[in-house]
């Protein structure tokens, strides 16, 4: 499966799709937003095995709250039920991705360290910079080519889980294989993604203003975007199978 290529334009298009997501059920959402994201908080507060859990139950999660804008687009009610999909649908193959994607931070931190930034990760893990910023500046020095290694490796594995989930459930495509498609996907439309990441980034910088209120809006509708981009870059089941029947390729909306 393969995805579309479109305009940079679209970036803001994703955006404006998930807002109009958001409208249907703004209260809702707020709330659904609020109790995934304390319960992932909460759960990796858990001494030693919090982070790895909430890691592995974060695409369950996001699963979840897909199928809540499945059904909005559908003319469906989003409801509380949509929170808990995940766990009724795809489980193992979610829980599969979030086990990649554990592994692949660990291995990821295993080649900083080897390449200099031992000290730099040895920070990190212990999150000392909250109490003392200076520590990561001493940590960071020496350890330049480690930092852009290990950022560039972390980028292509975000980008790898960034539609790995909707395909997983929507698509039923394996897990490593919806990694690889998502990868393809993201590089392949590198400008509207690029311009997506910047325009939430102003977006944060606005909503974390008034005593981050504006994150109430923010989250459910960066959530929403997300199904959006998926939805824009993959064609349906039924644009499948009509391209099947016509023996040409889906064409962009």
């Amino acid at each position: 499966m393969e995805s579309r290529k479109v305009g940079i334009a679209n970036g803001w298009l994703w955006i404006k799709q998930g807002f109009w997501l958001f409208k249907k059920s703004p209260v809702l959402w707020v709330v659904l937003s609020l109790i995934g994201v304390t319960g992932l908080i909460a759960l990796s507060t858990l001494p030693v095995v919090g982070d790895p859990l909430a890691t592995l139950l974060f695409p369950i999660l996001l699963a979840g709250y897909m199928r809540g804008c499945r059904a909005l687009e559908n003319d469906e009610e989003l409801e509380l039920s949509h929170l808990f999909a995940g766990f009724h649908h795809s489980t193992a193959q979610l829980v599969t991705l979030g086990g990649i994607n554990l592994i692949g931070q660990m291995l990821i931190l295993g080649v900083i360290m080897l390449t200099g930034g031992d000290s730099l990760v040895n920070v990190l893990i212990n999150q000392s910079p909250v109490n003392n910023p200076n520590i990561l500046m001493e940590a960071a020095e020496g350890a330049g080519i480690a930092m852009v290694l290990g950022m560039t490796l972390f980028s292509l594995l975000l980008l790898a889980m960034q539609l790995a989930p909707m395909l997983v459930v929507f698509d039923r495509i394996p897990p490593v294989e919806a990694l690889k498609t998502s990868l393809r996907a993201c590089l392949r439309n590198f400008l509207p993604l690029l311009s997506y990441s910047i325009m939430m980034a102003l977006f944060m910088m606005i909503a974390s203003m008034p005593m981050m209120l504006g994150w109430l809006i923010l989250l459910p509708v960066m959530i929403s975007s997300m199904y959006a981009m998926y939805r824009n870059l993959f064609p349906t089941p039924d644009e499948l199978a009509r391209a099947n029947q016509s023996g040409r390729a889906p064409q962009d909306p």
